[in-house]
C-alpha cells in the first residue's frame, strides 16, 4: 500500500513539473484591419482655377465641375484666381486649411511654388498639377497631368516650315509671360524651326483676345509688308489678331497663321480661311484629374508624368469635325 501511495505521489509531482517547465500559450495580436478603401463620394478636391481668359480654359473649368458631379465626388472646391497668382497661393492655402483630400492646380505660372507645394505636403495633402508645368523640386508635388507644350512648339514650327518652304519672316503673339505653356511652346517652335525662317518680333498677348489687338495693329505698323506668317499661342488671341488683320485690310492667307489648342473658335477660323494649322491642346481634363485624385487618396501608385493624346488639325477636315469639338 505504502508503495501504491509513493508511486502516485511520484506521477503528482512529475505531472506538476512538466507543466512548469512547458511554455505558456502566448495569445496572437489580433489582424490589423485593412484600410478602408475610399470612393469618390468621400472625396473633397480642391481645384485653384487660374483664371477664365480663354475658350480653353472656360472649357477646363466646365470639364471639372461636370465630371465632380457625373463622379458623385463629395466636395468640388473650385476658385477663379483671374490670372494672378497671389490669388491662387491663397486659395491652395485655404484648401490646406480645411484639409481637403487632393488639390489639382493648374498653375498661372511656373515659378514661385515652393513654399506653399511644401505646406501641402507637410500636411499630407496629395498635388496633382494640371495643364500647365512649374519649376519645383518634382518631390513637392505626385503628378503633373497636361499636354506636352514642348512638343506642342515642335508641331506648330513643323506645320510653319511646311506652309513657308522658301523661308520669310513671322511675328510670335506669346502666352502668359512666365506660363509652362508660353515657355515651353515658344522653346519648342525655336528647336524644329528651319533656318530660313526669320522671327521679327515676339509679344505676349497675356493668352487673351482683347490684348492680342493691339498686340497685332503694333506688328502690322511696325513691319508693314514683311510679315509672311503669325506663330499665336492660343486660338483666342488668334481671333483677336484675326481681327487686327481684318481691320487692316489683310485677306485670309495672306499671312500664315499656326495657333494652338483647336477650339471651335479655331476651327471656324480655320473654315474662314485665316488659320492654316491649329496644334491641338486638349482641356477636357476632369475625368483623369479626378480617376488620378481617387487613386492618390487610397495610396495606390501614380505615373509622375501624365500626357494627353493631341494631334495636328487642317482647314480641310475642320468643317467635318467643328460640330464634334466640346470646346
Amino acid at each position: 500500500m505504502k508503495n501504491i501511495k509513493k508511486l502516485v505521489l511520484l506521477m503528482a509531482i512529475l505531472i506538476l513539473a512538466l507543466a512548469a517547465c512547458s511554455s505558456p500559450e502566448v495569445a496572437e495580436p489580433p489582424a490589423e484591419e485593412e484600410p478602408e478603401t475610399k470612393t469618390y463620394e468621400d472625396m473633397v478636391l480642391c481645384y485653384p482655377q487660374l483664371g477664365a481668359e480663354s475658350d480653353w480654359r472656360t472649357a477646363n473649368s466646365a470639364s471639372i465641375k461636370q465630371e465632380a458631379e457625373n463622379y458623385g465626388i463629395k466636395q468640388l472646391i473650385f476658385s477663379d484666381a483671374q490670372q494672378k497668382q497671389e490669388n491662387q497661393i491663397s486659395a491652395v492655402r485655404s484648401c490646406i486649411a480645411q484639409g481637403v483630400d487632393v488639390i489639382a492646380l493648374p498653375p498661372v505660372v511656373e515659378d514661385g511654388w515652393d513654399a506653399v507645394l511644401t505646406e501641402a505636403k507637410d500636411a499630407g495633402i496629395p498635388v496633382i498639377i494640371v495643364d500647365r508645368s512649374v519649376s519645383a523640386d518634382s518631390s513637392l508635388y505626385d503628378v503633373h497631368l497636361g499636354s506636352d507644350m514642348f512638343l506642342e512648339g515642335q508641331r506648330a514650327a513643323e506645320e510653319m516650315n511646311r506652309l513657308l518652304p522658301d523661308g520669310g519672316n513671322i511675328v510670335e503673339l506669346f502666352g502668359t509671360v512666365g506660363s509652362g505653356a508660353a515657355e515651353g511652346r515658344a522653346d519648342g517652335f525655336r528647336d524644329k524651326l528651319n533656318d530660313n525662317i526669320t522671327i521679327l518680333d515676339s509679344q505676349t498677348g497675356n493668352f487673351t483676345r482683347a490684348e492680342a489687338i493691339p498686340v497685332t495693329e503694333a506688328f502690322l505698323k511696325k513691319y508693314e509688308g514683311q510679315i509672311d506668317g503669325m506663330f499665336i499661342h492660343n486660338d483666342d488671341m488668334a481671333i483677336g489678331a484675326i481681327e487686327a488683320l481684318k481691320n487692316a485690310g489683310i485677306q485670309p492667307g495672306d499671312i500664315k497663321i499656326v495657333s494652338v489648342d483647336g477650339t471651335r473658335g479655331g476651327f471656324q477660323a480655320m473654315i474662314d480661311g485665316w488659320i492654316q494649322a491649329d496644334v491641338e491642346c486638349n482641356p477636357l481634363l476632369g475625368p483623369q484629374v479626378i480617376e488620378i485624385a481617387l487613386k492618390l487618396m487610397n495610396g495606390e501608385a501614380v505615373e509622375p508624368e501624365i500626357l494627353t493624346n493631341e494631334t495636328v488639325y487642317y482647314p480641310e477636315e475642320a468643317a467635318d469635325l467643328i460640330d464634334s469639338r466640346q470646346y
